[in-house]
C-alpha cells in the first residue's frame, strides 16, 4: 500500500524544506517538465482548460475579466462538471529515459470552488519503446506511487512518499483528479535512471551536466532573477527566464556560485561550455569552473581548477578545453561579480 504525506507551502520556509528533501537527500527532478520533453499522450476531458497548461514552467496567472467559448479562461486544466466516471485523468510521457518517483507538487492556484478535491499518481514502465506506442488508459501494469490524498483550493500542495523512492522504474505516469475539476500545475519528481553502459558508449563523449542525463544542480549563493536547476536543461533556451540569474552585487570582491552533481562519475573531461544565450547586458564579467569528486555541504571540499578565472561575452557560447583524466562527479560554476548563465555543459566519459 503507498502511504504519501501531504505538505502544504503557504510560505518559502515549507518551500525549502520541500527543495532539500528532493535536491539533497533524494537527487531527485521534475521528470514530466516541458522542458525536459515531457509530453501528454492521453486526456480523458479537457473541456474548460488545456491538460498541456499542467507542465508549463511559467507560474500560473489569472484573468478574471478573460472569458472564451467555453466558459472562464483558466491557466490550468479544467475539466466539465458533473463527471459520471470515478476520476478525470491525464496520461504523461517523461522526459528522461525513466525514473523512480519520490513525490508529487500539486498547484490549484485561481481554481476555488472548482479545484480538484482528490488526486492520486500512477506510474508505468513501458517496454515499447516505438514513437507511437498506445499506452492504455486501463493497462494492468499501472501502479500506484501517490496515494489518494486531498487538495486544498488556490493552493500550493506537496505530496512525499513515506517509504521514500520507489524501487521500480517508469517511463509513463498517469494523474487521477477525483471526480473533475481543476488544476494549474502538476510536478513530478524523480531519480533519473540512465540507461546501461556497455562496451559501444562507456567511452563516448556525453554532456555529463544535462538533467536527462541524470544531472542535479544541489545548492547556489543566490538565484534571485532565474534557478540554479535552469543551468542543466537541455538545448540553449528561449529567453532570460530560463538561465540562472543573481541579483546585482554591491558588495567588493563579490562573487556568485552554483554547485552540480554530474550524471555520472566522470575519469575524463574533454571540454566545458558556458553558455550565456540571452544574457546581453547582465552576463557575468568572468567565470571560473572547479571539479571535485566528493561534496558534502561544507567548506572543505577539495575543489580542482578546471577553467581558470575567463572573461565572458554577452549572448555566446565559451568553449574551454581540458582534456584531462580527472575523476570527477560534482562542479562548482563561479561567476564574478554575479549575473546571468544559461547553461553549462561538461563534456566527458
Amino acid at each position: 500500500m503507498t502511504t504519501t504525506t501531504k505538505v502544504t507551502a503557504f510560505d518559502k520556509n515549507q518551500q525549502k524544506v520541500f527543495d532539500d528533501i528532493i535536491i539533497n537527500k533524494y537527487n531527485a527532478v521534475d521528470i514530466i517538465a516541458e522542458r525536459l520533453g515531457g509530453e501528454i499522450v492521453a486526456v480523458s476531458n479537457e473541456w474548460f482548460a488545456k491538460a498541456e497548461n499542467l507542465i508549463k514552467p511559467n507560474k500560473p496567472i489569472r484573468d478574471a475579466t478573460r472569458f472564451v467559448y467555453q466558459g472562464a479562461w483558466y491557466d490550468g486544466w479544467e475539466t466539465r462538471r458533473h463527471n459520471s466516471n470515478e476520476y478525470d485523468y491525464v496520461i504523461f510521457k517523461i522526459g528522461v529515459s525513466s525514473a523512480s518517483i519520490i513525490g508529487c507538487e500539486i498547484d490549484t492556484a485561481f481554481f476555488d470552488g472548482n479545484h480538484a478535491p482528490y488526486i492520486s499518481v500512477e506510474a508505468l514502465y513501458n517496454t515499447n519503446e516505438g514513437k507511437d506506442a498506445v499506452i492504455e488508459e486501463n493497462n494492468p501494469g499501472w501502479e500506484e506511487v501517490i496515494g489518494k490524498m486531498e487538495c486544498g483550493p488556490s493552493q500550493k500542495q506537496f505530496f512525499l512518499r513515506d517509504n521514500g523512492l520507489t524501487l521500480n522504474k517508469y517511463t509513463h505516469v498517469k494523474l487521477k483528479m477525483y471526480p473533475d475539476g481543476g488544476i494549474a500545475r502538476f510536478r513530478l519528481y524523480g531519480k533519473v535512471i540512465l540507461p546501461e553502459l556497455n562496451s559501444d558508449n562507456v567511452n563516448t563523449v556525453t554532456d555529463l551536466c544535462n538533467v536527462c542525463n541524470g544531472a542535479v544542480a544541489i545548492k547556489c549563493s543566490d538565484e534571485h532573477f532565474g534557478t540554479m536547476k535552469n543551468l542543466i536543461l537541455p538545448g540553449r533556451g528561449c529567453d532570460m527566464s530560463d538561465g540562472w540569474e543573481t541579483k546585482r552585487s554591491r558588495i567588493p570582491n563579490h562573487v556568485d556560485w552554483s554547485i552540480i552533481k554530474l550524471g555520472r562519475k566522470t575519469s575524463y573531461i574533454d571540454h566545458i561550455v558556458v553558455d550565456t544565450a540571452h544574457f546581453r547586458g547582465n552576463f557575468p564579467q568572468s567565470i571560473k569552473v572547479y571539479g571535485a569528486l566528493q561534496y558534502n555541504g561544507n567548506d572543505d571540499t577539495n575543489w580542482i581548477e578546471l577553467v581558470p578565472q575567463s572573461k565572458t561575452g554577452p549572448d555566446k557560447e565559451h568553449l574551454y578545453q581540458i582534456k584531462k583524466n580527472l575523476a570527477i562527479n560534482y562542479i562548482k560554476l563561479v561567476i564574478i561579480p554575479d549575473g546571468g548563465v544559461k547553461r553549462i555543459r561538461v563534456f566527458g566519459y
